[in-house]
C-alpha cells in the first residue's frame, strides 16, 4: 500500500488520481503491469519456464480505490509453484528445499516507479 502526506493545495493529486482513474484500463496501471508481469517472469527461477512464463495481473477497482494485483497460474496439484519457489518447501523423501526471494526484489523497482510518478504529480506546479 501506497502512502501520502502532505499538507496545503490537494489540487495537483486530486487531478493525478481522476486521471489515473479515468484510464484505469488503458492507462497507467497497464503500463506498471505490464512492467511488473516482466520483471516477475525475468526474476522466477526456471526449470521448465512454465512458472515464469504464467505470471498476469489484474487491476481491481474496489471501495473507490484501484489496485495493481500480480497473479501466478502454475499450480500443480493445488500447489502454487512460484509461492513454494519464494517460500521454499518440503520434498517427498523428508527432506527441505529452501526458498529464494525472488518476488520482492523483482517487484520493488515496479512499486518504486510508481510512488515516483505519483510524487512528481502531487508536486507538479
Amino acid at each position: 500500500m501506497i502512502t501520502f502526506r502532505q499538507k496545503g493545495d490537494f489540487s495537483n493529486l486530486s487531478g493525478f488520481l481522476e486521471r489515473a482513474k479515468e484510464t484505469v484500463n488503458l492507462g497507467i496501471l497497464n503500463k506498471y503491469g505490464r512492467a511488473g508481469v516482466a520483471a516477475l517472469s525475468s526474476a522466477t527461477p526456471v526449470d521448465t519456464g512454465k512458472t515464469a512464463a504464467s505470471w498476469t495481473y489484474e487491476i481491481i477497482r474496489q471501495n473507490g480505490g484501484v489496485s495493481i494485483e500480480f497473479h501466478n497460474t502454475n499450480v500443480q496439484r493445488g500447489i502454487p509453484i512460484a509461492i513454494i519457489l519464494q517460500t521454499g518447501h518440503a520434498t517427498g523423501t523428508g527432506g527441505w528445499v529452501e526458498g529464494r526471494d525472488y518476488i520482492n526484489p523483482a517487484i520493488q523497482p515496479i512499486f518504486d516507479k510508481i510512488a515516483k510518478e505519483a510524487w512528481e504529480e502531487v508536486v507538479k506546479k
